[in-house]
């Protein structure tokens, strides 16, 4: 990742707030587990060795919007903003906007687990 860590390797972060912010993101991620990092033009895929992780689709000046790709709906929470099934697919994508490094608190942790796990 420290080859990555300037803005023109993510063409989607466009303010050195949401790069600290998506470093800080991959920093807890690591803590599960290693990720490979995909930047598109469009989004950057986070994957382990056998599957997507997360995904982060918008990057604004002061956030970015975290998508989790889960094989059930997890409804009791805070940290969802939005909870989106994907009809035909046995997937449910659970939106996280972070603001603050202080946003990846326990329970989004927990989330990033269950996602590294492939649950």
């Amino acid at each position: 990742m420290d080859n990555l860590r300037h803005l023109s390797a993510f063409p989607i972060i466009k303010t050195s707030h949401a790069l600290m912010l998506f470093d800080h993101f991959i920093t807890e991620l690591q803590k599960i587990g290693p990720v490979n990092i995909h930047p598109h033009k469009t989004m950057i895929s986070i994957a382990n060795t056998h599957k997507g992780v997360a995904y982060v689709t918008q990057a604004g000046k002061a956030f970015i919007h975290i998508v989790f790709p889960f094989k059930r709906r997890y409804d009791d929470n805070l940290c969802f903003n939005r909870i989106q099934e994907v009809p035909g697919r046995n997937t449910v994508y659970h939106h996280f906007r972070m603001l603050y490094k202080e946003d990846v608190n326990d329970e989004i942790r927990e989330f990033m687990r269950i996602a590294y796990q492939g649950c």
